[in-house]
């Protein structure tokens, strides 16, 4: 039975010691690299995504003039999508979602189930609410907002929920 060699010799020292094969050394350099690279990474995407949210209240804060022709705009998708959910037995359909920080109260209101917390709304969330006021709740819709999201424990985006099914009483 021959014995194995466990050591190197020279030919295999120096193959060990090219690009084609890293020391440990050079391998948890490499990972902290490859870890660095996607941190930077990840914070850039974390900067693109804060600008977009930035630039989203914004836009959503601008209230934008409801004339008959864009409310017909904003109300036949609407109906479509409930007509769609009614089809597959929902009772609800979620018709809007928007960043806490266009309610004055960043959505403490609607987490406390605050019954002012329509008074809180700013922006087109406000429009929407005045919408669903003046012209859906006589058609027998129900409207509910919840915080949907909890970044880091903290209430995050608002959802507007059209309700029609049977309610307990």
């Amino acid at each position: 039975m021959e014995a194995l060699k466990t050591k190197p010799d020279e030919k295999a020292k120096q193959e060990l010691g090219d690009e084609t094969f890293m020391s440990a050394r050079d391998l948890r350099n490499y990972m902290t690299e490859m870890q660095m690279a996607k941190a930077s990474k990840s914070l850039e995407g974390m900067d693109r995504a804060e600008k977009a949210r930035q630039d989203l209240i914004k836009r959503m804060a601008e209230p934008i003039d409801l004339t008959p022709e864009r409310l017909q705009e904003i109300l036949q998708p609407l109906k479509a999508k409930l007509r769609s959910a009614a089809e597959r037995g929902q009772t609800e359909l979620m018709v809007m979602r928007f960043p806490n920080a266009l309610c004055t109260d960043h959505g403490r209101a609607i987490n406390n189930s605050d019954p002012t917390w329509p008074d809180t709304l700013t922006g087109r969330p406000r429009q929407a609410y005045e919408l669903w006021r003046d012209q859906l709740r006589d058609a027998g819709f129900k409207l509910s907002a919840l915080i949907i999201e909890w970044p880091g424990g903290l209430p995050g985006d608002v959802g507007f929920f059209l309700k029609w099914g049977e309610t307990k009483q």
